[in-house]
């Protein structure tokens, strides 16, 4: 599992600095008007598609049906399921990409309400949506292959893929805008392009693999259906987080000229911590826990989700606190320069500090979710979804009538701990986890430390940012000074032990020298 996770978190790592690379050029050139406030919308709509029928829903029931035939009838079976899928997932998507063209103007009206009365936003919406839409056909096929790359123990061309998107987003934004009506738009077609480029390249990586998946007939078999099945209830269940996402856009454009950009780039740099740790365990757990219940190894399945848990926890509480007490220094060293300006900084770092507040909880639904998919079971999760996400609307209404566009972060925050507690207590219920003495005794150790490596970027970050000029340098040094505090702390209190790292990674050399 630990070769999985650090592989996946590495690519995603480098993935997640292009992206605060494009990030930064973008705010530095659109800033938090009206142009980026359509752009954003234009890109979370793709996206929330992209979760709930790609890497969500369907990986979360495709991948242990594809493990399991691979071990149970071999490569060749397990093929033709991915192929039967993929070309009912590509019709399904076609459709989709042309019904949602052709209605966008009442999808927005739904998702996008606050424009309504904008006219200047209602329409750079729309432009830019019907651009970026048909990202969302070629991104789910590439999660789809994705799929079968992680289930062939295989993560690091699915995790580098969205290394192009960043790419493509940034070439875009710096060739294509003397020639479109903005940048936004520049930017809606290198989405567009990224998409075709990132399904070729997992297509490329899984032919060399033994996979070159093709069209075929599709036929709803046993094995077929019970993934459709699966997947159903799934769509909210996986895709829970980007629900509540989408009703925080949705909020949010109610909101005076600015709110979506300023939650946008501080999810942005929230996604980071999330993406590197969350998205890298819940990846590499899937597979393992899915066989490790297929052969009838429920301690072994309970220890690996304790030390998911140790590990994520281990990483997200600091980050966590970090983001909190540094939100300001990140913002100001990441994105105050030319549009963006020290307005649109502060309220962006408010926004930041509310969603760390959720961050561990963001973590440990990714880790949890995997033990209820890898038993099949995914009419769980999606139970607690809706509840979530029908508290997470009534928690924006409130919130917002107070802290504004702060409250939207807040609320997604609460329902994230209410999802995270929920999926913890009904797995202990069901015998399927509880937390070992190892983790009930580093938990409290972890926070401890964090709580010393606050207190130092609390004193150093008062030092190194009211002056003004290398903001990205400050900033690295508070990330380091930070670190350092945390990891020695952690070590020292018995919280983190190196050795453990260690010790996983010479076993992990072990086993592929034995393969």
């Amino acid at each position: 599992m630990l070769k999985g996770i650090l592989t996946v978190g590495a690519w995603t790592l480098l993935s997640r600095i292009l992206g605060f690379a494009r990030d930064m050029l973008v705010a530095a050139i659109m800033g938090a008007g009206p142009v980026a406030d359509a752009f954003f919308v234009a890109l979370k709509l793709p996206n929330l598609f992209r979760r709930l029928f790609g890497e969500g829903a369907f990986n979360a029931a495709f991948v242990p049906a594809f493990s399991a035939t691979l071990s149970a009838e071999g490569p060749a079976a397990a093929r033709l399921l991915a192929e039967r899928m993929g070309t009912l997932l590509a019709l399904w998507l076609a459709l989709l990409t042309v019904l949602g063209w052709i209605f966008m103007p009442q999808v927005l009206t739904v998702l996008a309400a606050g424009f309504n009365d904008d006219p200047l936003r209602w329409e750079l919406t729309l432009e830019m949506t019907r651009i970026t839409f048909p990202y969302l056909f070629f991104i789910c096929l590439t999660a789809l292959v994705s799929g079968v790359l992680n289930g062939l123990g295989s993560f690091s061309a699915a995790a580098a893929a969205p290394i192009l998107f960043n790419l493509f987003a940034m070439v875009a934004l710096l060739g294509l805008t003397p020639y479109v009506a903005t940048p936004g738009h520049a930017q809606s077609w290198g989405v567009m392009a990224s998409g075709i480029a990132q399904l070729a390249m997992v297509w490329i990586v899984a032919a060399r693999k033994g996979m070159p998946l093709l069209p075929r007939k599709p036929r709803l078999t046993p094995d077929v259906k019970t993934v459709l099945w699966r997947m159903l209830p799934g769509v909210l269940g996986a895709g829970v987080t980007q629900l509540n996402l989408a009703i925080d856009t949705l909020i949010a454009t109610l909101l005076p000229a600015g709110a979506v950009s300023y939650l946008y780039y501080a999810d942005r740099v929230a996604q980071l911590p999330l993406g590197v740790i969350g998205a890298a365990v819940g990846t590499a757990l899937l597979p393992m826990l899915a066989r490790q219940f297929r052969t009838r190894q429920p301690l072994s399945a309970h220890r690996t989700l304790n030390r998911a848990v140790e590990f994520s926890l281990a990483l997200a509480i600091p980050a966590a606190a970090a983001q909190w007490i540094t939100a300001g220094p990140i913002v100001q060293a990441l994105f105050e320069r030319g549009a963006f300006g020290a307005e649109a900084a502060t309220a962006t770092a408010h926004a930041l500090a509310a969603y760390a507040v959720g961050l561990p909880a963001f973590v440990l639904v990714k880790a949890f979710a995997p033990g209820f998919f890898a038993r099949g079971d995914t009419s769980t999760p999606v139970r607690i979804g809706i509840a979530v996400v029908v508290l997470n609307l009534v928690l924006n209404l409130i919130l917002i009538q107070f802290l504004a566009h702060v409250g939207v972060a807040l609320a997604t925050c609460i329902a994230a701990w209410v999802n995270a507690g929920a999926l913890a207590f009904l797995l202990h219920r069901h015998g399927a986890w509880y937390p070992d003495r190892r983790l009930r005794s580093r938990v409290p150790r972890m926070l401890l430390a964090a709580g010393v490596m606050m207190l130092v970027l609390w004193g150093l970050s008062a030092l190194l940012f009211p002056a003004e000029g290398l903001r990205v340098a400050r900033l690295l040094l508070l990330v380091a000074t930070g670190m350092a505090t945390y990891f020695g702390a952690a070590h020292l209190l018995g919280a983190l032990d190196l050795r453990d790292l260690r010790n996983l990674r010479r076993r992990k050399s072990s086993a592929a020298a034995v393969a």
